[in-house]
């Protein structure tokens, strides 16, 4: 769930490796003056949401085979911020709308992204998901695919009830973005990519999903094209920064914080933004550590803190920190038109929350 903590960083800058001028830009000063709430603000202005989304999502979960079943409460149990559906209801109640279909496509993106993190661990071999063991290591692979096919399924199902063709699209779009971002992932897999197929499998697997949330908000509260397309951008540029910071502390903080390994993405063989910063900076000696890494899928022969030293001497987390902080300015004026009111501040908060936040 989301905390109740409070976050003071500024963020200046600005995101897709493009230069933006002023004209095009509004002061920081403007917008951090705008942006007076803390976490738990904005936990109390979502309390009555995310307590009913935990209602749907339990209902919905609940099937006539008692594996999936099982499989879904274990997984909802297993809590997370919930920042997701967080940005639908934000970006609807933006619009004033006060039906019932926002909790009810709340719980439809929670459950595709449950649905792809079940199927993340079983290709990734994972063991342990935000501090417990995986749920593939108590009901095996097989029993654990079916069910991630059977929540996307019933993902779909759900939001059918709404009746709404142009929402059906949109996840339908949402769904393919990130199997395809998954099936192109495994491509790569122990192979040095460039920044910007890095750019784009973050888009694929997270972003595009941050954009569709706030996408859904707008058609539910009736938005214009212009203010759809505005929330869909801040949508995308905080999930680029979200993922960005994901993979930062994947290298930086503790097991005990994360909730699996440290360093999973490179033993796994996968290079984020760090990493390929180094990688173009570093020595040939140490670029033949990573590669190592890379190829063997374990540190043999090398170590974490080796690595961190080599990201150190390079700048290299310091400039995946500060793109995470371009991409959250760019979200936060992706929004500055909207009028001035409370959801509005809780949207600017948003990006300082995730690239602050520590796991």
């Amino acid at each position: 769930m989301i905390s109740g903590s409070t976050c003071s960083l500024r963020i200046t800058g600005r995101t897709d490796g493009q230069n933006v001028t002023t004209e095009d830009t509004e002061s920081t000063e403007e917008l951090s003056a705008s942006a007076t709430i803390n976490g738990k603000e904005v936990f109390d202005l979502l309390r009555d949401d995310l307590a009913a989304l935990e209602g749907e999502f339990g209902q919905d979960t609940v099937s006539g085979v008692r594996a999936i079943t099982e499989i879904g409460e274990y997984l909802r149990a297993g809590g997370g911020k919930r920042i997701r559906p967080a940005l639908l209801f934000l970006s609807s109640k933006l619009f004033h709308y006060q039906g019932q279909g926002a909790v009810r496509l709340g719980a439809v993106v929670e459950i595709i992204h449950t649905a792809a993190l079940v199927h993340d661990d079983i290709i990734d071999e994972a063991k342990t998901r935000r501090g417990r063991p995986a749920a593939n290591t108590y009901w095996g692979n097989s029993k654990c695919v079916l069910a991630g096919d059977w929540l996307y399924m019933q993902a779909f199902k759900v939001a059918v009830q709404g009746r709404n063709f142009r929402i059906l699209d949109t996840l339908i779009e949402l769904t393919q973005q990130m199997v395809e971002g998954e099936l192109l992932q495994m491509e790569k897999l122990g192979q040095v990519i460039a920044i910007e197929e890095y750019f784009d499998l973050i888009y694929r697997k997270t972003a595009c999903l941050f954009s569709v949330c706030m996408r859904l908000g707008a058609i539910l509260g009736g938005a214009t094209a212009a203010q759809e397309e505005a929330l869909a951008q801040y949508g995308r540029d905080l999930g680029m920064a979200f993922q960005i910071v994901d993979d930062v502390l994947d290298l930086t903080a503790s097991e005990d914080v994360l909730g699996k390994p440290v360093a999973s993405d490179l033993r796994e063989g996968k290079l984020t933004m760090a990493v390929i910063h180094a990688l173009e900076r570093c020595t040939a000696e140490e670029r033949a550590k990573i590669e190592t890494i890379l190829r063997e899928r374990a540190f043999n022969g090398v170590t974490h803190a080796q690595i961190m030293e080599i990201l150190q001497r390079c700048g290299s987390l310091e400039a995946a920190t500060a793109r995470a902080a371009r991409y959250a300015e760019s979200a936060r004026k992706a929004i500055r038109t909207f009028p001035d009111s409370e959801i509005k501040r809780a949207l600017l908060w948003a990006p300082e929350f995730v690239v602050a936040r520590e796991k």
